[in-house]
């Protein structure tokens, strides 16, 4: 039942995978067309490609929102009265500061506040804010798709290995690290988010990463196969006395 427990997780991290992969050429698509959008001549009636600033006043925020399932969240106010309601994908740099009757700047693009601007030059993207998606695909793209694979194999394994005890111990060797590529790809992700870095940053620095992952689980999965990770290793024979 573990096994097939394992090979069900690996099929639907698989299938999460292909799908983030899937999006990255969108997501990168969406960025490109909102960095390269003018600027409106005027305030946009409708929703237009086109960008525009307006100036709202925040009428409340919970940061803490995200604690209790949701995601963070404000409520912004035009000068006209009408409010606008905008989540965050996280608190920092601009959400967390936010307070009743300070006065930011929403860009609008398509008709949603993508991004918000403090008084003092700080900006974050909003959840509809195109910009990191890309990076945020292909990260969960490799996070899924390197730990999918081991615990597919990982899982399928032990099913045709009954009985054969060092096979079952390869298999879970494969397995969990599996679990290491997969938390590495997200590391690698926290990290490129927090510094900066371009799209080219993430297979670059996780690929090295991985393969470092990939010859431990070879070499963790022969020692399995050889013996070497047996609980209970042979007990050695002593020569029995000669009788002269």
């Amino acid at each position: 039942m573990r096994s097939v427990l394992w090979v069900l997780i690996a099929v639907v991290t698989l299938g999460v995978g292909a799908a983030s992969a899937h999006e990255v050429r969108g997501a990168l698509d969406r960025e490109r067309e909102y960095r390269g959008a003018p600027a409106c001549a005027a305030a946009p009636v409708k929703a237009s490609g086109c960008v525009w600033e307006q100036e709202f006043t925040v009428r409340s925020a919970a940061p803490n929102h995200g604690k209790r399932g949701g995601s963070p969240e404000a409520e912004l106010v035009l000068p006209s009265g009408e409010p606008w309601e905008v989540t965050f994908l996280r608190t920092e740099p601009v959400m967390s500061e936010m307070a009743p009757d300070e006065k930011v700047v929403g860009v609008i693009w398509h008709g949603q506040i993508v991004e918000v601007r403090d008084g003092e030059g700080r900006r974050q993207q909003t959840s509809d804010g195109p910009v990191g998606w890309p990076e945020d695909r292909l990260g969960g793209a490799l996070a899924c798709i390197s730990f999918g694979l081991a615990a597919l194999v990982g899982g399928v394994w032990p099913l045709f290995a009954r009985g054969e005890e060092r096979r079952v111990t390869a298999a879970k060797m494969v397995r969990w690290h599996g679990v290491g590529l997969g938390a590495t790809a997200i590391l690698t992700l926290w990290a490129q988010a927090a510094n900066g870095w371009p799209l080219w940053a993430l297979p670059a620095i996780w690929g090295p990463i991985a393969l470092l992952v990939l010859a431990s689980m070879t070499a963790f999965a022969l020692g399995a196969l050889r013996g070497e990770l047996d609980d209970d290793p042979p007990a050695r024979q002593e020569p029995s006395p000669q009788v002269s």
